[in-house]
This record gives structure tokens, C-alpha cells and sequence, in this order.
């Protein structure tokens, strides 16, 4: 290519981010052409240059359309994260198809309920899913990412090098692809996310330092939205992704120093495990511009640790996968506002409604619902849960309702207070497990801290707590139970407090409330 010419796709690569809609698709191509050398994909000692995924996308295209799926059709792809599934997913965009990434540690009952549920006309997987899934009938092909016998050769199926798919036309509206909630336990919910959404989370990329020389280290898996949106920014602006198959913080710290790491999306799980490393001081982060975090709830205390001991930026991100209004919290801007999850974005419209569904002025506690360009279309053939997550507004707009309970203060920061779900209402007060899991993390020896709510014969409901403690700590549930008591309210105190090893958690690190609820109603009684 010549100079004029990578100059050419440069300047189309501005006028397309420029543009109220585009592709990502087209953005790689465009990053291929004027950086066909540098790095796209990096996996262990694997690395696929931009040029080289242009040409696979096409591939991967041209196979899909091949096989006769249409634009707005579903493939599926479920394994561990590599290069090929990477680039399988984009291969897909590229086709105009939607992709359905699943959980690998979903149930095979709920893997096949998606798989029917989305219409996935072809099914990528690996060696792990396959075994998971002996006995379940499955209609569509089968194509296997690690070269097992999990299903077909991904190299056979692949059309030749030089392939070229047939032009699509996509609009903003057709779906990019289907996240599916709920993937371990209950009902699947397919959140459909549209083109022109994933464009709106794209295109924030430029302003947060992606761009060609950033790495991103992905830590977390292919299927989670967390990590979607800081993947598809780094291939729209012509960054390298650093993949890992399982996070584990050593690790973590090994590759961020030897890729000169820039950018990374991190669950606040990770961020403590990586602190926690005695030889954290022994790598080189100089590197990083930003981090950021989402998915569960951030402590103050954890955010200061970071912004102290971590170079680079940090900003927490709080939202939905379903979309609506998010906010962002700058936190190396605003260290006086580490408590809440900062102020709604750009285009974004934040409010609080009460139980009726009228909206609360700042400084009362209601529900947290949202109105922005990225908004899911709605959940896979199910329009009864998408008009539940809706509330239209007195002027007739649609926003989505986050099931979170939050107050805003008077400069538009907003404080989250719990799940709406998680609420304890004890002898008819509210109770928001977030302040009491505050109060339990102050003991000298408690690591972390999960309160929930167990039915009882007096209360209706009451307060129970899950600690972990700190290495080395001697503690006893009585000690920390009555240390918390003394300092929480009358109506607070806490019925039973449980010492645990681990929190369960799920592959993002949400700690599983239900799950811990369900132990404790199994084995436990209270007045």
C-alpha cells in the first residue's frame, strides 16, 4: 500500500467515526488497510494482524453466507476465548448476522433453551462445551474452535483466503447480537442489542485514549457485555486485544507488563486480587492510560487503593446490558465522589421514580431508570419481561428500569443504595444490605461481606450476613456479628452472621446473593 493510500484509509476512518451511524466491520477494514501489520488479536504466542483479521472476517463471511444465513440471523458461539472466536464474532458482523455469545458455565438444559431461543443456525464451539453437552439433541452444525472433535474443522469450513463476501445492507436497527442473562439459573433472557447501539459505545472509543499503539488486556470472557464494550472500542480504533482464557491475577500482572498494557476492563473482584499480589510493585504498569470498572458494586476504599497505587486513569462505569441511561464516575477526578458511581454521561438521561412510577426530585431514594442512544431493542421473543423493563415516561419516552435503588446528591453524583430485589423490609422498614455490608467491612478482620435477607416468622424478613476473612485473621461470626451490631441501627442488626472461605460468585464476579440465600434457608431458621 502507498503512502497516499493508507492516508486515504485513515482520513475514511475519521469521516466514518464522524458519522451519526456506522460498522464496526467497516472500521476494521479501514484499520487494515492503513496499519495491515499491526497487531489485532494477541493470545499467548499467537498474533493476528489487522490485515490478516480483514481477510479472515471475510472468510468468515463468505462461509456464513454460504451456508445460506441471512442478514438479522443468529449464529452461536460458546467456548473459551481465542483468537478464532474473536474473530468469529466479528467475521459475523461482517455478514450482517447477529451473534449470541453463551456462558460456558451455563447448565446444558439452559445452553440448549438459548441455542432454540436465539435460532442459532450454526454453533461454535470447543472441546469443554462438547463434553458439557453430550446427550443434548442439537439440530444445528457444529463447528469446533480448538481443532477437537468437538464438531466440524473450523479450517475446513472456512472459505478460501481471497474469499469475499457479498455486500449487506445493515440498518441501525438490526441486531448486532443477543446477551443472554441468567445463564447458570431461571429463565434465559435474550437482551437484543441493535447495530446502532454497539455504534454509540464504539464511537466513545477516541475520547478515552484507544487508537492504534493502545493494548487492551481482556481479562474477562468473550460472551460478558463488560467485556464487549471495551473490545469492540479497541478493534474500532485499531488497538491490539490481549485475550486471556481465565483470569488469575499473577497473570494478569505478567501480561500487562510484558505488552506494555494501556487499557483494561476489570470487575472489582480482579482489582482486589491484583493489589493483593506481594510482588504487585514488581511489574511495570507505567504503562496504563485508563482502567475501568463495572458489573458490581466498587468500594471506595478499593477505588482509593487503586488510584494511590496504579498508574493511569480510572474511571467506574455503571449501566445495564440491556442499556438505558449510565453514568461514569471519573475517579481521579474526583476523589471527594468515590462513594457513588458518578454522573449520567453525554446523551444520556438518568431519573429516579417511586413505586407508582412518578418521577423523584434529587435527594430521595427511588428507582433508577434510563433513557440514551444505547438502548437494547429488547429482550428475544419475549415482549411481556420487555415491557416490564419499560418505563415511558409522562411525555411518552421509553426508558429502561435498572431494578437498582439510588438517591442523587445536588451535583448530579449518584449513590446507589442496592438492588431493588435485594431490599430487606424488616418489621416494615427498609433495609438496604449495601449500608450494613459498609459497616461489616470496617472490622479490622472481615475481607468482604454479602448481606441478605431470610424470612422470618417475626420480621417477615431480616438481615443475615456472608464474611470472608482477611489472611492471617482469627475472628469468630459471634465477635464480628456483635462488633456490627453495636454500630448498627436497632432495625439493622443482623440475625446470623456465616464465616465463608470464598463468596460465590459468578464468572464476572457478581457475588450470588440468591445463591446464599437459598444456603441459608436450607440449613438455618430464624425468629
Amino acid at each position: 500500500m502507498t503512502p497516499s493510500d493508507q492516508a486515504n484509509a485513515e482520513q475514511g476512518h475519521v469521516a466514518l467515526l464522524e458519522q451519526p451511524f456506522g460498522l464496526l466491520s467497516d472500521l476494521i477494514r479501514f484499520n487494515a488497510q492503513a496499519r495491515p501489520n499491526s497487531p489485532a488479536l494477541i493470545k499467548d504466542d499467537e498474533v493476528l494482524t489487522y490485515g490478516a483479521l480483514d481477510v479472515l472476517m471475510d472468510q468468515i463471511a463468505a462461509s456464513l453466507q454460504r451456508d445460506g444465513v441471512q442478514p438479522g440471523e443468529a449464529i452461536s458461539i460458546c467456548a473459551g476465548s481465542s483468537v478464532a472466536y474473536a474473530a468469529t464474532f466479528l467475521g459475523g458482523l461482517r455478514a450482517g448476522v447477529a451473534v449470541a455469545p453463551l456462558a460456558p458455565s451455563s447448565t446444558p438444559e439452559s445452553l440448549a433453551i438459548m441455542l432454540a431461543d436465539c435460532g442459532a443456525k450454526r454453533f461454535f464451539l470447543d472441546r469443554s462445551v462438547a463434553k458439557a453437552l453430550e446427550g443434548t439433541n442439537l439440530t444445528m452444525p457444529l463447528t469446533a474452535l480448538d481443532g477437537s472433535d468437538a464438531g466440524g474443522s473450523y479450517e475446513a469450513w472456512l472459505a478460501p483466503a481471497g474469499s469475499k463476501p457479498a455486500p449487506v445492507s445493515v440498518t441501525p436497527a438490526m441486531p448486532f447480537n443477543i446477551i443472554y442473562s441468567s445463564g447458570t439459573t431461571g429463565t434465559p433472557k435474550g437482551i437484543v442489542q441493535s447495530h446502532e447501539m454497539r455504534w454509540s459505545h464504539t464511537g466513545r472509543g477516541g475520547g478515552l485514549g484507544y487508537g492504534p499503539g493502545s493494548v487492551t488486556l481482556l481479562s474477562t470472557p468473550l460472551y460478558s457485555n463488560t467485556t464487549l464494550v471495551s473490545f469492540f472500542p479497541t478493534m474500532g480504533m485499531g488497538g491490539a486485544a490481549v485475550l486471556m482464557d481465565k483470569f488469575d491475577a499473577l497473570g494478569f500482572l505478567k501480561l500487562a507488563h510484558q505488552h506494555r498494557v494501556t487499557h483494561a476492563m476489570l470487575v472489582p473482584v480482579q482489582y482486589r486480587r491484583i493489589l493483593e499480589q506481594p510482588n504487585f510493585g514488581d511489574y511495570d504498569l507505567s504503562s496504563f492510560q485508563m482502567k475501568f470498572c463495572t458489573s458490581a458494586p466498587f468500594g471506595a476504599a478499593l477505588k482509593a487503593d487503586i488510584l494511590k497505587r496504579w498508574p493511569g486513569g480510572l474511571i467506574e462505569y455503571y449501566g445495564m446490558t440491556e442499556g438505558g441511561g449510565s453514568c461514569g464516575l471519573i475517579a481521579h477526578e474526583h476523589p471527594d465522589k468515590l462513594h457513588t458511581v458518578g454522573q449520567p454521561l453525554p446523551g444520556h438521561d438518568v431519573r429516579l421514580i417511586d413505586e407508582e412510577g412518578r418521577e423523584l426530585p434529587a435527594g430521595e431514594v427511588g428507582e433508577v431508570v434510563g433513557r440514551s442512544p444505547a438502548m437494547m431493542n429488547g429482550y428475544h421473543n419475549q415482549p411481556g419481561k420487555t415491557a416490564e423493563a419499560e418505563w415511558i415516561s409522562p411525555d411518552g419516552l421509553r426508558y429502561i428500569r435498572t431494578g437498582d435503588v439510588g438517591r442523587f446528591d445536588a451535583e448530579g453524583f449518584l449513590t446507589l443504595m442496592d438492588r431493588k430485589k435485594d431490599m430487606i423490609i424488616s418489621g416494615g422498614f427498609n433495609i438496604y444490605p449495601s449500608d450494613l455490608e459498609s459497616v461489616i467491612v470496617g472490622h479490622p478482620a472481615v475481607l468482604e461481606a454479602a448481606v441478605v435477607g431470610a424470612l422470618s416468622d417475626r420480621w417477615g424478613e431480616t438481615p443475615v450476613a456472608f464474611v470472608t476473612l482477611k489472611a492471617g485473621a482469627t475472628a469468630t461470626a459471634d465477635e464480628v456479628r456483635d462488633w456490627a451490631n453495636a454500630k448498627l441501627g436497632k432495625t439493622q442488626r443482623l440475625a446470623a452472621l456465616k464465616l465463608m472461605d470464598v463468596l460465590p460468585r459468578s464468572a464476572i464476579g457478581k457475588v450470588l446473593k440468591r445463591e446464599l440465600r437459598d444456603q441459608f434457608m436450607a440449613e438455618e431458621t430464624v425468629a
